[in-house]
């Protein structure tokens, strides 16, 4: 799990400075794919509708996306 966590760490970065830049946002799906008691992907920290709407997202709403995710994984959500 520690991987997938490292993995997650630096898509986050890479997300944050889209954000800034105004860039297309990397998806946050690390290859895990298994939902928890919690309903978050184990490997990504989305819920099953938000990994269901990412592919027609348009930006701001991956913006949003991407945002919950931060705060789920206790990460900066800082852009």
């Amino acid at each position: 799990m520690a991987a997938q966590s490292r993995e997650l760490r630096a898509l986050a970065r890479q997300a944050r400075q889209a954000m800034r830049a105004g860039t297309p946002l990397p998806s946050p799906c690390v290859g895990v794919c298994r939902i928890g008691d919690d309903g978050l992907c184990l490997g990504c920290a989305r819920r099953l509708d938000e990994i269901g709407t990412w592919l027609h997202a348009d930006e701001p709403a991956r913006q949003a996306i991407w945002q919950r995710v931060l705060r789920r994984r206790g990460l900066p959500t800082g852009a």
